[in-house]
């Protein structure tokens, strides 16, 4: 079992229970799944560029992404439906616990200027968005074997019904929010 799910069984689980005092253990709040998203819009005219973001994702995400094909033709963009523009990978279970250690405790450490994440990016319903503007953050990507720096987007979805609850369960997690 990773280090971040036992530290949610042990400590965050009955932290939670008692502050927002639930009445049934499965009322409180637990990350449900992770997705990362890296969208390629230069993959339009090479295709190759697209192979390095899938392997990428893999080393980061530690499974196959799939590749996202656009959904509509935009004339202006050169872009058709059905041509492949990027690759998301949804991590769920142990293998999320196992990416939000990481991305907490390692990646979030190595990015330059770095004061917290944003507080306000909730949705509402108790999920979190954050974007990473390069992917050499996370150790297992060498630096000498990228062709370019690329971002990617985070989403971490919670079975919390509100912000306040997931805010809570992530910092208690140790997601380094800023503060507002």
């Amino acid at each position: 079992m990773s280090v971040l799910k036992e530290k949610y069984k042990k400590e965050v689980a009955p932290y939670l229970k008692e502050k927002f005092g639930y009445k049934n253990v499965m009322e409180i709040p637990k990350v449900e799944k992770i997705v990362l998203n890296m969208g390629v819009g230069e993959a339009i005219g090479n295709s190759k560029i697209l192979e390095h973001a899938v392997n990428d994702m893999m080393l980061i995400g530690g499974q196959k992404p799939v590749v996202t094909k656009a959904k509509k033709s935009i004339a202006g963009f050169k872009l058709r439906e059905g041509m492949p523009i990027g690759c998301k990978v949804t991590l769920r279970g142990e293998r999320a616990y196992e990416f939000l250690n990481r991305l907490v405790n390692v990646a979030l450490a190595r990015v330059r200027d770095f004061s917290g994440v944003n507080p306000r990016s909730f949705d509402g319903r108790g999920n979190f968005a954050m974007g990473l503007k390069e992917q050499i953050v996370f150790p297992e990507i060498n630096y000498d074997k990228i062709d370019k720096i690329r971002g990617f987007d985070v989403i971490i979805t919670t079975t919390a019904k509100t912000d306040e609850e997931a805010r809570e369960l992530l910092k208690s997690l140790g997601m380094p929010f800023a503060e507002a």
